[in-house]
């Protein structure tokens, strides 16, 4: 008797210890600050972005691609020319988000690492666009004018790729070694 009892507990457990896993893979959470992606195998990404919370999906045929939505920091080198061709370098620090409603877009064009396939590539496009417009000069005695320009052109090429530039920011600008070179030879005479 007392083994019939033991046998349907085990039963019971292992009912129990299935049905718990089931329901367990059903549900993901979505964290603060972050946006889900639902990828379903018959169907594709879908259109809807899941936000904060816990949900349910369809185990083993949707998956959730989780995004974080909150602003991330990116430094981005480049050397390029100035308007008489001296060779600048220059550190470009952005603060940058996806924009939520367009992550399923952004996911089925560009993937997940979305901000290590763009960002590089339009903020040495914007640069070297906006820095050949000035003379090595010019560069350091107008530079807010610059940081602004570069600021403005490349927060509207990022939107066309779904992204919000929060803060823009040159944070290093040197010359290359001939004019650094010239410039303390000049001050030196003087």
């Amino acid at each position: 008797m007392a083994a019939k009892v033991f046998e349907s507990i085990g039963k019971f457990g292992l009912a129990l210890a299935v049905a718990g896993g089931v329901v367990n893979s059903a549900l993901y959470n979505v964290d603060a600050g972050h946006r889900a992606v639902i990828f379903d195998r018959f169907r594709g990404v879908q259109d809807i972005v899941v936000g904060e919370g816990t949900h349910f999906l369809i185990p083993w045929v949707q998956k959730p691609i989780i995004f974080d939505c909150r602003s991330q920091p990116c430094n981005v080198p480049v050397i390029t020319g100035s308007k008489d061709l001296q060779n600048v370098n220059i550190t470009l620090r952005i603060l940058f988000r996806p924009v939520a409603s367009q992550l399923p877009r952004i996911f089925t064009s560009i993937g997940e690492d979305y901000d290590e396939r763009v960002l590089p590539s339009i903020t040495t496009e914007i640069l070297k666009s906006v820095v050949a417009r000035f003379d090595a000069g010019e560069l350091i005695t107008q530079r807010e004018l610059v940081s602004r320009q570069v600021s403005d052109d490349l927060t509207e090429r990022a939107a066309t790729f779904g992204l919000i530039l929060d803060d823009v920011s040159l944070t290093h600008l040197t010359f290359g070694k001939e004019f650094t070179e010239a410039v303390e030879a000049k001050q030196k005479s003087l």
